[in-house]
């Protein structure tokens, strides 16, 4: 599992080679390792691959088992994901773990065959013949580097150990494992061969094995090839962004007004000729207004504008996902597409001289490879904003392995930092149970030991900190961010372009209305969407008892900023959580210990939202509407009486009998 990096001496001269870190989850690292091969080349300039290689271990097994293996070969010649094609080398053991019938293992004939979705030259090689295994390597890398495409080694050799240490093979197959102890091993038959020849004596052959032997108990290395790590001009080095890793300290991210104005320019500026979609030119006409500041700032304004001040800063920026180009909800439009001729053009390419890269890829349509793919190019450039968009946050858990495996442990297990941004479209606009959720209280579930932050956003200006902060900060850990959709064009979500020129990403916005907070007798917290629900509704029946407090950032989650802003209420007797997703999701579960710590039994915290469910949403729009409106008036409402209300600190009783939340959603 471990990864490893070299400098290896060659006739050539020197080569660097790394060994990815992985799991045990077969194959699922090889879009990590392409991701990281795109990252070196773009770092030297290398268009076509030439410079550096990808090369993939597979199992027989699992090379025709796994998803990811097709994900990944269709990564190889798209233009997002090139890398300049992948040697691919299966060890063929004839055996997956227990299995070694090939009915039971595929339905191809060979285990190679899946590549020839690719086309891909498969050269079939005895693994008991060393030469004829040098010269299809050497043949194979020559494809490779003469036509930039993948290609395949299928190495047929056999396994002639049990899987681990105390694995017995011959108790599942003992016919096979007959033949392979008497069978001698391939150094034995090469070097009965070379003596045979006449090439080396049998005393030679012995000399070999006795001096590896005397250099293994001496502990001497035996890669004498290896240089160690000596690195070259585009090593990167990592570790100054392990000196400070302070997630209290505020990051100046404004931008000047007079900058913000120029880089806004720049960002509606066309090529002459170039003729917008109607609907497209309005956004652009819209967007060049709120940087007159005549609109008010939209999400997509405020977010095209913290990618162009980083690319002045110096910092790349790589978006991905599918309908990244216009947005899922028809709000980014980075890309411009010429109506009549069908060229397109990006603003953000053209930000500044010398600038650092930008792109903006429409991926393949697949999450676990091409998230993987980001991952792998992320923890390799800590200069590059790397973004990940899901269309919809509920289709990231197709990449569920990458994010459990890599993005939140991947620090903790190898110690491998990452500045990965994941886009997650979430809430509840009553669009059913498959595009309301991306399931926040899975990551909140991931999240320990500072591995990685969790926010919320809810205004265009609080996006524009956000993602300046991730890059501005002196470390890199992964940014999981569950961005709005109904909300992109919201009146009430709309920021100024001012909110851009000061200050930085709060991890909490107290109450925006004038208000006697002495009066107030309730606080409710909440995230997202929500929050306007419930604005709106007070606002509507002037109710001036209850304070609504925005949570943005829920990881690490900010303890002192909670209870300071809890203090400005002195007589507020309830705390109340509101979300729109069921009990048993969202945050709740995740956070109520931290939101009850401060209180210390003097207020009572309340629960407001939608009761248990199986599903993320409901598919019925008048029981997403009942729902809704039920959450937002208990939320400001209900009446806490100490028999019926969840209170998280009589856990104990909660669990024992059924109890109502502040919401009165349901029983469970």
């Amino acid at each position: 599992h471990k990864g490893f990096s070299a400098d290896l001496r060659t006739p050539g001269g020197n080569v660097h080679v790394g060994l990815a870190f992985n799991p045990s989850h077969l194959e699922v690292v090889n879009p990590v390792v392409e991701g990281s091969v795109r990252a070196r080349q773009e770092r030297r300039g290398d268009s076509l691959g030439e410079r550096v290689v990808p090369c993939l271990i597979h199992g027989d097994s699992a090379f025709g088992g796994q998803g990811v293996v097709m994900e990944t070969m269709q990564l190889s010649q798209a233009r997002g994901y090139y890398t300049g094609g992948t040697m691919h080398i299966v060890v063929n053991n004839q055996v997956g773990f227990t299995t070694s019938n090939p009915n039971d293992m595929r339905s191809t004939m060979y285990c190679s065959d899946v590549a020839k979705m690719l086309e891909a030259p498969i050269f079939h090689v005895n693994g008991d013949d060393p030469e004829a295994v040098v010269f299809v390597t050497r043949l194979a890398m020559k494809y490779r580097q003469r036509f930039h495409k993948d290609v395949v080694i299928d190495l047929v050799c056999y396994r002639r150990l049990g899987h681990n240490e105390a694995d017995e093979p011959a108790a599942t197959q003992p016919v096979m494992y007959n033949v392979i102890r008497k069978h001698p091993t391939t150094r034995k038959i090469y070097a009965d061969r070379l003596v045979a020849e006449g090439v080396i004596t049998q005393f030679d052959a012995d000399g070999l094995i006795e001096q590896y032997r005397a250099g293994l108990d001496e502990g001497r290395p035996q890669a004498k090839a290896s240089l160690g790590m000596i690195g070259n001009k585009y090593t990167v080095d990592w570790s100054a962004y392990m000196r400070s890793i302070d997630w209290t300290s505020t990051i100046r991210s404004g931008v000047a007004m007079k900058r913000l104005k120029a880089l806004g320019a720049r960002l509606v500026s066309m090529p002459e000729g170039h003729t917008l979609h109607p609907r497209v030119q309005q956004v652009i006409t819209n967007r060049a207004k709120m940087i007159a500041g005549e609109m008010p700032l939209d999400w997509g304004c405020a977010e095209s504008l913290a990618y162009a001040s980083l690319l002045e800063d110096g910092y790349a920026v790589r978006i991905s996902g599918q309908d990244s180009g216009r947005g899922t909800f028809f709000h980014r439009h980075a890309v411009l597409h010429d109506q009549n001729s069908g060229v397109a053009h990006v603003p953000l390419k053209h930000i500044a001289e010398r600038q650092p890269r930008f792109e903006v890829i429409d991926s393949v349509l697949s999450e676990e490879a091409v998230l993987a793919f980001e991952y792998g190019y992320s923890q390799t450039d800590p200069g590059v904003l790397v973004v990940w968009e899901a269309q919809f946050g509920d289709f990231a858990n197709g990449a569920q392995v990458i994010i459990d495996q890599f993005i939140s442990s991947g620090e903790a297990k190898w110690g491998r930092y990452c500045g990965l941004t994941l886009f997650l479209p979430h809430g509840y606009e009553g669009q059913g149970p498959e595009h309301s959720s991306a399931r926040l209280e899975r990551f909140l579930q991931l999240c320990a030991e500072l591995n990685m932050s969790v926010c919320v956003p809810s205004t265009p200006a609080q996006m524009f900190h956000m993602l300046r902060r991730q890059m501005l900060r002196e470390f890199r850990k992964p940014l999981i961010v569950m961005t709005p959709k109904s909300l992109l064009r919201s009146d009430l979500s709309a920021s100024a372009l001012e909110d851009l020129e000061s200050g930085s990403f709060k991890n909490i916005i107290d109450e925006i209305d004038t208000i006697d907070r002495a009066k107030v007798k309730r606080v409710v917290f909440s995230s997202g969407k929500v929050y306007f629900d419930l604005l709106k509704a007070r606002r509507a029946s002037g109710q001036n008892d209850v304070a609504l407090v925005r949570l943005e950032q829920i990881y690490p989650f900010p303890a002192e900023e909670y209870a300071a802003t809890i203090a400005q209420y002195p007589n507020a007797e309830e705390i109340v959580w509101c979300q729109e997703e069921p009990q048993n999701q969202g945050a709740w579960y995740q956070i109520r210990h931290r939101l009850e710590r401060p209180l210390e039994g003097k207020r009572v915290l309340l629960y407001a939202g939608r009761a248990p469910a199986a599903a993320p949403a409901t598919g019925i729009g008048k029981i997403h509407d009942a729902e809704q409106s039920g959450l937002v008036k208990a939320a400001l409402q209900s009446v806490a009486r100490a028999g019926d209300t969840r209170v998280t600190r009589r856990l104990s009783e909660e669990n024992t009998k059924p109890v109502r939340t502040a919401a009165g959603a349901g029983k469970h």
